[in-house]
């Protein structure tokens, strides 16, 4: 095992946003003409936010302003914008830039730049992004992380599309000031290549391009749910444990786990898989769904806002995502 690469980096505030429009369970079930109470069932989601016409690039702008007044920090103090999300606005120019010009604040020229790695987008961001501002690059990092899915999937098909709902969520990062202990511990990630197509979009890209499939199936979100489940459960324990050694922390010393928000039955498994089903676990799925990228930050943002997350405490971000790739980071907030 390598040494843990650890890091005096602050999470100073985290903020969220969501659409206006909210889907609860009994309208989908009018809509798909199912009997009353069978989509929350089959989904455990009570309600999920969906786009009447925001986008992510507008959604993520509220959330970056939320997170800014949260942490105190004037936007003319940030240095460095990362985009951490699984879809996008359009094809070009890439998410950041999209959020900066949203953002209205174009006499401030700063550096963006976007982080893709599908649900663990935002895990990927503060780990990399975490190196820079310890070696003194930047002193302020701002992370939004905004997913669209209501325009890939298909809610008619309940237990791999109609767990989705739209949203963002950011989080502002420093370098932590003297006299506090906040750190990150140890972060890794790993990809599991055998997985690459169980959980995709096909077309947008060279190799099933748009103009080639007029009926646009291609651009629907496809997951074989049941084998990628089984997949990540294979590998995920090892993988906690790998990381929490690394992180010199036992599992009781964790305070929260905090997962992204992948279905109801990867969350209830992989609580009482690692030990979690004691309160520990940051639990939002049924008010939100799966916000694919967002999900884990929107997580985030409530172990403080909801759960106490206090600072000194300590807490582990993990998530899975299509690749298909497992990540995790031990935390000190």
């Amino acid at each position: 095992m390598p040494a843990a690469l650890s890091r005096s980096i602050s999470i100073l505030g985290t903020g969220v946003a969501v659409p206006g429009k909210v889907l609860t369970a009994a309208a989908l079930d009018e809509q798909l003409g199912l009997p009353p109470g069978e989509s929350e069932r089959v989904t455990g989601i009570r309600q999920r936010h969906v786009t009447v016409g925001e986008t992510a690039s507008q959604l993520a702008a509220q959330a970056c302003h939320a997170a800014l007044k949260t942490a105190g920090v004037r936007w003319e103090e940030v240095d460095c914008l990362v985009c951490a999300s699984a879809t996008m606005d359009q094809a070009l120019p890439y998410n950041a830039a999209m959020l900066h010009a949203e953002l209205g604040e174009h006499p401030k020229r700063i550096t963006t730049l976007d982080v893709g790695a599908s649900c663990l987008s935002f895990l990927q961001a503060v780990d990399l992004t975490s190196f820079a501002l310890e070696a003194g690059r930047f002193e302020t990092v701002l992370i939004a992380s905004a997913d669209i899915s209501t325009f890939t999937t298909d809610h008619r098909s309940l237990r791999d599309n109609g767990i989705f709902g739209d949203g963002a969520a950011a989080a502002v990062l420093r370098r932590t000031p003297i006299g506090s202990s906040a750190r990150i511990l140890a972060s890794r990630s790993i990809t599991l290549p055998e997985g690459a197509d169980l959980c995709q979009i096909r077309s947008g890209g060279s190799r099933w391009h748009r103009r080639g499939f007029p009926e646009h199936s291609e651009a629907l979100f496809e997951m074989k749910g049941k084998q990628l489940f089984a997949l990540v459960g294979r590998h995920l324990p090892a993988f906690v444990d790998d990381l929490l050694a690394e992180a010199g922390v036992d599992k009781k010393d964790i305070s929260l786990l905090i997962p992204h928000q992948a279905s109801r039955q990867a969350l209830d498994h992989v609580a009482k898989m690692l030990g979690f089903d004691d309160g520990r676990m940051v639990d939002v799925f049924g008010e939100f769904g799966n916000q694919v990228g967002a999900s884990l930050p929107t997580a985030l943002h409530f172990a403080i806002q909801r759960h106490g997350l206090q600072r000194g405490q300590k807490a582990l971000l993990l998530g899975s995502g299509a690749g298909v790739s497992v990540g995790g980071i031990v935390f000190e907030y």
